[in-house]
Formats: C-alpha cells, structure tokens, sequence
C-alpha cells in the first residue's frame, strides 16, 4: 500500500503537468499573464548572474541579497527556536486577561487580531449558533461545545459514516470564521468564472479560434520562437495519458481501501481540467490562487456521500493537479523570462518531479513514523515545530463533507444559508468601469476564504509590509523600490529557509528545544479567546457563563 501512495502521489502531478501543455497559449505566451510571483526569482537570478559595478560607494545587488539573507538567517533563531512568542504580539491580551471578549478581539490567532502583529517574515449576533464555540478555529465541534468525537459516527470496518450513531450523538457546528469562510470559498470561484467570462472571454476565444493578434505576442514570445523549438504536443499528451491510465488501474485495484469508482476519477479529472484556465488568469495577473477544493468537497460529497476517503482522492485529483498545472505554466513563463529553451524546461521539471516525489513521500513517512503525537498540539513537547496548521484544516472539511455530507451541513440546519454565496459570487463581478478598476471581486472572495487555515496576524502583518513597501516606497523611493523590492523578498525568505533547516537538523531532530519559559510557546497567549460565549457551554479553561435573571 506504500507504494500505491508514493504512485499516487506522482501521478497526480504528472497528470497536471500534461493537461499544462493545452494551456501554453493562453497562459505563458501571452504579455498580459504576466505572473508577478516569477518576478522573484528573475529579480534573484539577475543578480546572481549579472556582472554589476558599485555607483557612487553603493552596493551591488548580490552585496544587497548577501547582506540581507544573513541578517535573516540571524534574526530568525529568535522566532523559530528561542522566542516562538515574537511571530505573534497581541497586546490586548495582555491587558485584558480576564476578558473573553477583549480577548476574542484582539487575539491575532483565534479572535479578530485588533492590535495584533508579528515580528517573524514567515508569517507575514450568534449567528451559526456560534457564540456556544471558539470564534476562530478550525476545528469541528458538537452541540456541546466540545471537539466532536469523529469516532462515534464511523463505522470501524467500512471507514463510513454510522447513521445510527451520527443521529444518536449531535449534529456537526463550526466556529462564525470557519462557516463564513467556506461561504466565501463558494462566491470566489463563482465570481472567477464570471469575472474571466466578462473580461477576458472576448481574447481567449480569438486564440481559441485561430484568429491571429500581433498585440498578444510580446518580444519575450518572439525571441523564444525564433530561437527555440517548441515542446511536442504528443510530450504533454503522453505525460496526462500514461498516469490516467495508472491511476485509473490503482483506484480500481484498491477500490475498498480508496472508495472512489473510476467515474469519479474521470469526474475529477473533468473538473480540474475545466477549472485550469480561468483559476490561471486570475493567477497569472493577480498572484493569487483562486482555491476549488471547497467545491470539490461539496461536489463529491453530494455525489458519494459518507466516503471520506473517497472525498480525499477525489479532492486531490480535482484540485492538486490542477495545482500543479498552474505550477507548471509558471515555471514555464520563468523559461520564457529567461529565454530557458522549453524542451529542457520540460524535461528538468519532469526529472525534478520523480526525485521530488520520492523525497517527499519519504519524509513525510519517516516523520509520521517516527515523531511522537505529530499533529496532536496537546501532547506535543512546548517549541515543537510539528503542529501541522494546514492539515488540520484538511482533516475537518474531510469530515465536514466527506463522513456527514452536505445534504446534512447545508439543505437543512444553520448552514443552509451558505449556499446564497453561490448567486453572491456569480452576480458580484463589477463591470470593466475606470472609476473601479482596482476592484477585484474574486481576489476579494479569495482573500476572505483563506483567513482558515492561516490567521488574522497573518493578514494584518502581510497587509502592513505590502502597503509599506508597494505604495509609500514605491511612490516616495520608485528607484531604489525597482532595483532592490524583490531581491529584498528572496533575501528574507532564504535566511529564514536556511535556519530553518539548520535548527531542525542540529536541534529539534534530536528533541533539543529552546529553554523552558512563556515565550517558547507557539502561541500568542490569549488563552480566552477560544471560550464560548453562551450560557450552560463548559469548556476546560473557561469560565462559566450564568444565565442572569433580572428582577423588576
């Protein structure tokens, strides 16, 4: 069964690469999908390659990167070993330590983050009835109040949902956050197709058809052409043909223990394929993703309810793939931006991708098997890196959608109100209109959707350096914003990498943490903030709410 996850794993990726191949035009040869996050790494590249001279006394741009990366790489044994504490202040909590609310208000990982911020570059009405449940968590909970018992609805031998003892036990609640942001989710790719459809319908259907443009070839396009070969198409035929058919194999083979039949996966398939073009132009302008797992989960989990590991393969094949595609284009506009030959582009990302694969299947393995309550935030030692923020997101919407259904979160109950996002998103798109030319309505929706798993703090310090450096810099320092934005941003992401890696091989590996005291916790110490806030709901930690009775 080993083997059929690391195959798994390959394939999806495999499969994403080929269908990339159908999307060139559109999304690499075009001047208008310019794919900003590229711009990074041709930034790095051109001062690590480029001869430059020092102006007046000045420094080069490698001195520039050089200077910075270490400084980085200093800065970050503080917030990733010694002072975890640092990556999020909140300052409310600190004065309000008795207060729920203050707390909920200003806590930057599980309330609003009013007055919250971090100093660590890596992480730049009872609605819902939810007063009864942390306000922002992503977590699952029961008409109790406490994280709901997963294993009181499964059926051991199938790995399916228990009716019997679902209806014997409670209903599935999630925090006001959690909800929102899944309504969000839906409005987000509703409103990328119909934003896609209004706006740049009109040109992709001249490539469509044929109908040639001298505009939509820039000179980056034509020195390509004129110096290179182009990739086979019958390359990218081969590359989705061969895993298809792999996989198709697999879920056959292993149906009890995947649960998805082969029409499901032609189904994933289908829709990952549909969704790769307009999620890539929202991409390649904005350098935001616009995320279609959440209707995924909804998609097969209306369709082969109770499966969840059925709803896992068949998100991954649906939305990984289509990720990876998107992946694949943007290495391919990096070759094009710097005049790489696309033979070899294809053939390094293919080679690159079965070491990957392999690497990356083994680690995770090794990490699974051998760290103690890996995931699990209540046993793990204090300043261990191994919470998993991301996952524990995945595991909740694989039960939200996947073991209960849809059918019972949204066609009856407090959630059924949700589905409205749909017709939001749809209808939200403005018309192509100067005076709101910056609105971005998917962006927007997008934006929202992702506050789960990431957090206020988060938000709030990635909007402050974005603001800071794109709009007072860039306007006030336009030079120095040109030559040094970028390689600023690479410098601070590879200290950080760098110490990373360094601290987890000499240190946490062995189980050496930082020394015990309140700023090794990865935490902003709120602990309020995750209190419900309606009468008769106890939770450990929390204070009790009494229903006060008024007497006249």
């Amino acid at each position: 069964m080993k083997m059929v996850h690391l195959f798994l794993a390959l394939w999806l990726q495999l499969l994403g690469y080929g269908w990339a191949g159908m999307f060139r035009k559109y999304l690499v040869d075009s001047p208008h999908m310019w794919w900003p996050s590229n711009l990074i790494q041709v930034s790095l590249f051109r001062a690590l390659h480029e001869k430059e001279k020092r102006l007046n006394g000045g420094k080069t741009r490698l001195q520039f990167f050089a200077i910075v990366c270490v400084s980085s790489f200093a800065y970050y044994v503080l917030p990733g070993y010694l002072f975890p504490s640092i990556s999020t202040v909140s300052f409310i909590c600190w004065i309000w330590k008795d207060s729920i609310t203050a707390q909920q208000v200003g806590s930057g990982l599980n309330g609003l983050g009013i007055g919250s911020f971090g100093l660590d570059w890596s992480t730049v009405a009872n609605a819902f009835e939810s007063r009864r449940f942390p306000m922002f968590s992503q977590e699952t909970y029961d008409g109790a109040g406490q994280v709901y018992n997963v294993t009181r609805i499964m059926n051991e031998r199938g790995f399916d949902l228990d009716v019997v003892g679902y209806d014997g036990y409670s209903k599935l609640y999630l925090s006001a956050v959690f909800a929102i942001g899944l309504g969000f989710g839906f409005a987000a790719l509703m409103a990328a197709i119909t934003h896609v459809a209004l706006f740049d319908g009109k040109e992709h259907w001249k490539k469509t058809t044929g109908e040639k443009n001298d505009r939509s070839i820039d000179v980056h396009t034509r020195i390509m052409r004129r110096n290179y070969e182009v990739v086979p198409r019958w390359w990218f035929m081969a590359t989705m043909i061969i895993p298809f058919a792999l996989s198709f194999l697999a879920i056959e083979g292993f149906g009890k223990q995947l649960q998805l039949p082969w029409w499901a996966l032609i189904m994933a398939c289908a829709f990952a394929f549909a969704f790769t073009l307009p999620a890539g132009i929202i991409l390649a302008t904005t350098n935001q993703m616009i995320w279609t797992d959440v209707i995924v989960d909804l998609l097969i989990g209306y369709i082969y309810p109770g499966k969840p590991l059925a709803n896992v393969v068949f998100k991954s094949y649906s939305s990984v793939s289509m990720f990876q595609a998107l992946d694949f284009l943007s290495d391919f506009k990096l070759g094009h931006y710097m005049k790489i030959p696309p033979k070899s582009m294809f053939l390094v990302q293919i080679a690159g991708t079965l070491v990957g694969s392999a690497a990356q299947f083994a680690t995770a393995w090794a990490l699974i098997s051998n760290i103690d309550n890996i995931c699990d935030i209540e046993k793990l030692p204090v300043g261990s890196p191994w919470t998993c923020p991301g996952y524990d997101y995945f595991y909740s919407t694989s039960i939200l959608w996947g073991v209960i259904g849809p059918h019972r979160v949204l066609d009856n109950g407090v959630y059924s109100i949700l589905k409205w996002f749909f017709l939001i998103g749809a209808l939200a798109p403005f018309p192509n209109k100067k005076w709101i030319e910056s609105v971005h309505v998917p962006i927007i929706f997008s934006g929202a959707y992702g506050i789960l798993p990431a957090r206020p703090v988060h938000y709030l310090s990635w909007a402050a350096v974005g603001i800071f450096f794109n709009y007072y810099v860039y306007r006030k320092y336009k030079g120095w914003w040109a030559r040094h934005t970028y390689i600023l941003s690479a410098a601070l992401d590879a200290g950080v990498a760098f110490m990373a890696v360094m601290i987890y091989f000499t240190l946490q590996s062995k189980n050496v943490y930082g020394p015990v005291w309140w700023g090794l916790e990865a935490d902003d110490h709120c602990p309020l903030a995750k209190c419900p806030t309606v009468p008769g709901i106890f939770v450990d930690g929390c204070p009790a709410f009494h229903i006060t009775l008024n007497h006249f």
